[in-house]
């Protein structure tokens, strides 16, 4: 079995420590940024781990990949 990729989207000084662990870190500082960061997540990305701005950014449409449908996990404030 392979296991997934898993991406960190959002704000640099929320996300970058999860490179550590694996994690695509994702920077995006704001709404807009997220947003087109969203839209063009890369191949492979199966859980996409969110900062609480980032989720805030993005709601209430996650849906926006294309078809693609990661699983997704909002970090605690």
């Amino acid at each position: 079995m392979t296991m997934g990729r898993v991406a960190a989207l959002g704000e640099r000084s929320r996300v970058a420590g999860l490179a550590l662990a694996g994690a695509v870190v994702l920077v995006a500082d704001g709404p807009e940024a997220v947003r087109r960061v969203w839209r063009s997540l890369p191949d492979g990305i199966d859980l996409v781990i969110l900062t609480p701005a980032a989720a805030d950014a993005l709601e209430p449409d996650y849906s926006s990949t294309g078809g693609r449908r990661p699983l997704i996990a909002v970090m605690p404030p």
